[in-house]
């Protein structure tokens, strides 16, 4: 098999086994679709917290305002009063204005955030330095398992205005969000190999050739984002590591060099005592105990 380290930048974001065979745009569209199911899992696991903490989510005419406003203005949470975690809850208000503070009890909010540590787990970036692949198998499982906590905690489920019910059902709005800067669509994702762009319509060997047990780092970014930056000849630990010995031998020069300076310090025809020593026939006398 045919590993790649994708990159997005310079940071690592997952390993990916395929083979030299492989049609370049299905394994595009597969690292893709990898790509934005650990940002939709990482978007996720955030608002979970927030559901542990403040509960569901308000409606958006309500979003933001103060109370003094929502019973000015005769608002309700109609939602709120039938989407209520198991167990009950007690208040904690949402400073911001976006949960309604109907915050779930410990038992429930220690299975939300204990589903969301095995969720990150599952797609973490320290799992290129484990030598571990994701897939998007493993990207489905840890949606799964993040809707199943949301539906013990919420059996009666969630408004349908709530962003987490809406990336469970894949009808969030990104639009004007930091998210949507980093979701990349399928169409526009390329990927590039040593400066080069692998093309659409080719195969993997017209680019690494035939050797299945091959390593390479590609890079993904969206069309028009211009060349990547290649990759460092060495890696940032490979060059601390030089500098290191660099150092090291610049310093073991330097000692030698003042070893050299001082040498003469020890040789006889320096010591200015000798020829005193020589006439009173003190040389050559060791000193040992009776």
């Amino acid at each position: 098999m045919v590993r790649l380290h994708v990159k997005k930048g310079e940071e690592s974001q997952f390993l990916y086994d395929t083979h030299v065979e492989a049609r370049v745009e299905d394994v595009i569209y597969d690292i893709t679709i990898i790509y934005n199911g650990r940002l939709k899992i990482s978007r996720i696991c955030y608002e979970i917290e927030e559901l542990a903490k403040h509960g569901t989510m308000l409606p958006q005419n309500m979003m933001g305002l103060t109370d003094e406003q929502v019973e000015e203005l005769k608002l309700k949470d109609e939602w709120g009063e039938k989407c209520v975690p198991m167990g009950g809850w007690t208040f904690n208000k949402d400073v911001i204005g976006r949960r309604n503070g109907r915050q779930p009890n410990a038992k429930m909010r220690e299975v939300l955030d204990r589903t969301i540590g095995e969720a990150r787990a599952m797609v973490s970036k320290k799992l290129v330095q484990q030598d571990k692949l994701v897939t998007q198998k493993l990207v489905q499982e840890a949606l799964d398992i993040l809707r199943g906590a949301v539906t013990i905690v919420y059996p009666m489920g969630l408004p349908p205005h709530d962003v987490i019910r809406q990336e469970f059902e894949n009808t969030e709005d990104l639009s004007g969000t930091q998210a949507s800067l980093e979701v990349i669509d399928v169409q526009l994702a390329q990927l590039w190999f040593s400066g080069k762009e692998i093309l659409p319509g080719k195969r993997l060997k017209d680019y690494l050739g035939r050797n299945e047990k091959t390593k390479i780092i590609v890079k993904l970014q969206k069309r028009g984002a211009g060349r990547p930056a290649r990759e460092p000849l060495m890696s940032e630990e490979e060059r601390k590591r030089l500098m290191l010995d660099a150092y090291n031998r610049q310093e073991l020069l330097k000692k030698l060099e003042q070893d050299d300076d001082d040498e003469y310090l020890n040789s006889p025809w320096a010591d200015g005592g000798s020829l005193k020593r020589q006439f009173q026939g003190l040389n050559n006398i060791s000193w040992k105990p009776r």
